[in-house]
């Protein structure tokens, strides 16, 4: 029993890495701690469902295009909200994007309705080996998820473009005079996260089903993976995601299975009380 949980938490930790990369990403480059990560998560899923179901493409090719276009209203709410609220503080963008969030579940929810929706995929048996049964669906997701994870990697630390996202990050003022476009930093940032969030939607929905409030299931997960980690490391969002699931899968042992949240919250509460800075992340300097 105890390693079929982990395995159900290490699959239910992968599921919440790319959101939780995404959410680090946006933190790290514009100090944004984005609330609306779950309802860009249901989009990106609506997206695929969309492409996979009405339009009969293969789910590959549509969350290629559930990317694209999530990607493409990630930059959108970044050019029509949060460009205006920079200056504002944390507080200001936080609240901005709940209310992004709020827009982003009810547009979803207006179009397609209430009704849960499967993608059109073939139906598998588990795979059971050594007692444990593990679905394709969950190696689906660990495949995507190394794969989008080192990508990212490369991106961030094998490529010009990484470097200037992190000298973004780290000193936004002495980026600029290096000649570093902080404008185009960010909204490649946002692209890269929207995208994250589409594949995040698409690995959700075949989990479980996609409905409005897909994203909403996962929203306090992956923020505690975030805070665990270290918001603004993006291998600490990875191990983050890897150690909440595993908790909260652990936790059903003495927990019914619809508390299991708890632990979340219990890890946030814990990390904002004796380590502020997560697991990987660097403590803020004192002025």
């Amino acid at each position: 029993m105890i390693g079929q949980l982990v395995v159900n938490g290490l699959a239910t930790g992968l599921l919440l890495a790319l959101p939780s990369l995404a959410l680090t990403l946006v933190f790290g480059i514009l100090k944004c701690p984005n609330f609306a990560v779950g309802a860009t998560l249901t989009l990106g899923a609506y997206a695929a469902w969309v492409g996979n179901t009405l339009f009969h493409l293969p789910l590959v090719a549509a969350g290629a295009a559930a990317a694209l276009i999530v990607a493409g209203v990630s930059v959108l709410c970044d050019v029509l909200v949060f460009k205006h609220l920079r200056d504002r503080g944390a507080i200001a963008l936080l609240v901005a994007s709940m209310g992004i969030s709020l827009v982003l579940e009810n547009i979803c929810r207006f179009t397609f309705g209430n009704t849960p929706h499967n993608f059109a995929v073939e139906i598998a048996r588990p795979i059971r080996w050594h007692g444990l049964r593990i679905n394709h669906e969950q190696l689906v997701t660990a495949a995507t998820v190394l794969v989008c994870v080192a990508l990212t990697q490369l991106l961030l630390y094998a490529s010009p473009l990484g470097r200037a996202m992190r000298a973004t990050a780290d000193n936004p003022t002495l980026a600029a005079v290096r000649g570093i476009e902080r404008e185009t930093i960010i909204r490649i940032t946002w692209a890269l996260s929207g995208a994250l969030l589409a594949v995040s939607g698409v690995l959700a929905g075949l989990d479980r089903t996609v409905d409005p409030l897909l994203g909403w299931n996962y929203q306090i997960p992956v923020f505690a993976a975030a805070i665990l980690g270290g918001l603004g490391s993006p291998l600490g969002a990875v191990v983050g995601a890897l150690l909440i699931g595993l908790a909260e899968e652990l936790s059903t042992l003495v927990l019914p299975v619809n508390d299991r949240q708890v632990v979340s919250f219990a890890i946030i509460l814990v990390l904002l009380l004796i380590r502020t800075q997560g697991l990987f992340g660097r403590r803020a300097a004192a002025k």
